[in-house]
């Protein structure tokens, strides 16, 4: 079993910067893949970035690209998304995700992980 913790989420204004951590328990952190989704009021839940095992693949949808980044931190177990020029479109709450040996053909996947954080809010204003 795996345990995901999300940090780092609040209210910033369009154009400033956040870093989400999410902290995992159990063993064997670095064998996960790992993905950021988010989830706007209404909306479905959507993939923003995704990173492999090993941290040497990674995948962002096209609106996040040049402006948010992932990276991973096997020693401290845990996965970050650096947010930067934020704006209003990207409130949501984000999620943090987590999948054994995932092949990257499904990391765009929802469905494809099986261990979820509780999310945290992240709310952009104009």
């Amino acid at each position: 079993q795996v345990h995901l913790v999300e940090s780092g989420g609040g209210l910033v204004q369009a154009g400033d910067s956040l870093r989400l951590s999410c902290t995992t328990s159990g063993r064997a952190f670095s064998n996960y893949a790992m993905g950021w989704f988010r989830q706007a009021p209404g909306k479905e839940r959507e993939v923003v970035v995704a990173i492999d095992s090993s941290g040497t693949r990674q995948y962002y949808a096209d609106s996040v690209k040049g402006r948010f980044t992932i990276s991973r931190d096997n020693a401290r177990n845990t996965v970050y998304l650096q947010m930067n020029s934020l704006k209003p479109d990207d409130t949501a709450v984000y999620f943090c995700a987590a999948r054994l040996a995932l092949s990257t053909a499904y990391f765009v996947t929802a469905g494809a992980y099986n261990f979820w954080g509780q999310g945290t809010q992240v709310t952009v204003s104009a």
